[in-house]
């Protein structure tokens, strides 16, 4: 969610995650932010206030995604699972780090029945530590946030007390569908790479959805992109792919077409190494007989391209189809923004003024895995960018 904030206006401070490939990767793209690469059950606020420098300074928003395997429908929905009460670890470092906002995000499979008791103690804690929640919980679906894949996630939101309540926000009109987001890589598809993985010639025509995420962070023409590796399939699979039409599904891998026409499907990650480092099915590109690459997943997900990824596919594809799309994260972050703008003790929103666009709990049924791997919680510190704050030396990722 870092790269959703920093769109919405926010500053990424600090960022924990227990994975170093993880917390590599966004030192990388967030260079500027402390990266702390450690198990959330061993940290308290206090000790990520000290190691990412922040001192006494009120934070805007904590913001993360603890892990979901134990809650995704396409896993096995333990409630045992160990890692479902990292949930409850996300809600205490929030009363100890005591943002004025947060957002939790994870799969649907948590507003289940069977998880109601779990989520009941994280919003207690919550509440206990001085925070409101943004009642009804409810799912968002990326594709209805400018994001051309079906991807429904819940967002639960909360304010510290005197702090402007929170709003989901609000449905767009029109979707964004895979031809737009991935013609203009299809000159790339005959193209010689570098070292196997990066292009630097010209695109396609973009559109309008492509011609945004074509620029640099600072605006300007990319000279090189990252991500096109591709997968060398045989040829018996290359004639079984050519054969499946958009929209469909091959009998023997169940890999689905893209339909050029449509939002894609939602992209999974695949599992880690504590249960055997199997990729999840990739998606067949709706013009080539091959799966899609990560910069093509990306472009599904709504990363610039100026966004780098672990350099093997394995954990490139990871690492996208375990992240909140930067569109949907944008869309979040943007109602806090401007609550924060509005500042303390302004009108308050009533409960029936929120926008809920699919309604009730039940629609908790198509998740997939979130940011986290076994023991890990991944949990991001934001603070806005337009209020003046102490200069902070960036520095390799910490290990705690």
């Amino acid at each position: 969610m870092s790269l959703g904030f920093e769109q919405a206006g926010f500053t990424v401070a600090a960022a924990v995650d227990i994975s170093r490939v993880n917390a590599k990767v966004h030192e990388r793209n967030f260079p500027k932010a402390i990266t702390i690469c450690g198990d959330v059950r061993d940290l308290d606020g206090a000790t990520i206030r000290r190691t990412a420098n922040l001192g006494r300074i009120d934070i805007d928003v904590v913001f993360g995604g603890p892990p979901c395997q134990g809650f995704s429908v396409g896993g096995k929905q333990r409630v045992g699972d160990p890692r479902n009460e990292l949930l409850l670890e996300f809600a205490r470092l929030v009363t100890e780090l005591h943002p004025k906002y947060f957002a939790m995000e994870n799969v649907a499979g948590l507003l289940s029945d069977r998880y109601a008791p779990l989520l009941r103690q994280f919003k207690r804690v919550l509440r206990c530590g001085g925070y409101s929640i943004l009642e009804p919980v409810i799912c968002l679906d990326a594709a209805d946030f400018g994001v051309p894949q079906r991807r429904k996630r819940v967002f639960v939101l909360g304010w510290r007390k005197g702090e402007n309540a929170l709003l989901y926000p609000r449905v767009r009109r029109g979707r964004i569908f895979v031809g737009s987001a991935i013609d203009d890589l299809k000159i790339v598809n005959g193209s010689t790479l570098v070292d196997g993985d990066s292009y630097s010639g010209p695109l396609g025509p973009p559109t309008s959805y492509s011609r945004a995420l074509r620029k640099s962070r600072g605006g300007s023409s990319l000279k090189v992109i990252t991500g096109f590796a591709r997968t060398a399939h045989s040829a018996e699979v290359v004639e079984r792919f050519r054969r499946v039409k958009q929209g469909h599904v091959d009998s023997i891998s169940r890999f689905i077409r893209l339909d050029r026409q449509d939002v894609a499907p939602t992209l999974r990650a695949g599992t880690g190494a504590e249960n055997g480092r199997f990729m999840a099915p990739r998606p067949i590109h709706p013009d080539y007989p091959r799966c899609i690459c990560v910069r093509e997943a990306a472009r599904l997900h709504s990363f610039p391209d100026w966004f780098i990824f672990h350099d093997t596919k394995w954990n490139g594809f990871m690492q996208v189809g375990n992240s909140v799309p930067p569109a949907l994260a944008k869309a979040v972050a943007h109602k806090i923004k401007t609550s924060l703008v509005r500042g303390p003790n302004a009108a308050r929103a009533k409960p029936r003024d929120h926008f809920a666009p699919h309604g009730d709990r039940q629609i908790a049924q198509h998740g997939t895995r979130t940011v986290g791997s076994l023991n890990c919680s991944s949990v991001r510190i934001a603070i806005s960018s337009d209020k003046s704050r102490p200069a902070r030396v960036a520095r390799p990722c910490q290990q705690i």
